[in-house]
């Protein structure tokens, strides 16, 4: 009989379904901020506010960011129902991954207001706005923006701390291959720094490293449990095997 606790208790068919909407998820979320412009340095505001204020499909970038979101938080849902972990410490943990995402969605939903809806009325307006007006527009907008930057540095902290539970159930229980877990802590660490330095810096250059890896790790180990999840056997499938042999 094999130790290895990944052929214990596992929902195969909910695994599947998680790593199909996991990886869907994070498809959308990139697809959506790939087209967010990004012509000028985010922290440079007299700038970039002018940038969003020529943007004509902000609210509806910033509504397929949240779609993803919501897509990939329904896949670590529907993960945590797979891996069926209950008892002692990492059932615990499990519960605590599943509660840290749905306060991730409701953080990231706020965020998208903020950033989807409230800043961009604020950037119309100082961008319409008469001469005299600019200075009181500006400042507005601003107060927005920082606004912004509370609400995503503790969206990115939540987001983080999400993987990195789900990460150590995975390594702890090796359901799923222990190095899938590892990757997943990597991502959760690095929207951990993402939150740090957003909530002290604003959108800083020095989220660039912290955000690309956030990113490429993400897809990396969400096509990984894709292949793993669709390629593992059920574990009664051997035993019909032998069973039919005999």
């Amino acid at each position: 009989m094999s130790n290895n606790p990944s052929n214990q208790s596992i929902d195969r068919g909910a695994l599947r379904l998680a790593t199909v909407v996991l990886l869907v998820g994070a498809l959308l979320f990139l697809a959506a901020g790939f087209l967010h412009p990004a012509r000028e340095p985010a922290n440079n505001h007299a700038a970039v506010f002018l940038e969003y204020a020529e943007s004509t499909q902000w609210t509806n970038i910033h509504l397929g960011q949240f779609i993803g979101m919501l897509v990939m938080i329904a896949g670590l849902l529907v993960l945590f129902f797979a891996l069926d972990v209950q008892a002692g410490a990492p059932g615990w943990l499990a519960r605590g991954g599943a509660i840290s995402a749905v306060v991730t969605l409701a953080l990231y939903g706020m965020l998208q207001a903020v950033d989807g809806v409230a800043l961009k009325q604020a950037v119309d307006a100082y961008a319409a706005a008469p001469e005299a007006e600019k200075a009181a527009r500006f400042a507005s907008a601003e107060a927005v923006r920082w606004m912004e930057w509370g609400v995503r540095s503790y969206q990115d902290f939540m987001l983080g701390l999400t993987f990195v539970l789900f990460a150590l159930v995975i390594v702890w229980t090796a359901r799923t291959p222990r190095l899938i877990g590892f990757l997943m802590g990597l991502t959760g660490l690095g929207y951990i720094v993402q939150g740090l330095v957003t909530g002290a810096e604003g959108f800083s250059p020095k989220n660039g490293i912290p955000t690309l890896l956030s990113y490429a790790l993400w897809l990396i180990w969400s096509i990984w449990l894709l292949i793993y999840a669709w390629r593992a056997k059920d574990p009664g499938e051997g035993a019909k095997r032998n069973v039919a042999i005999a």
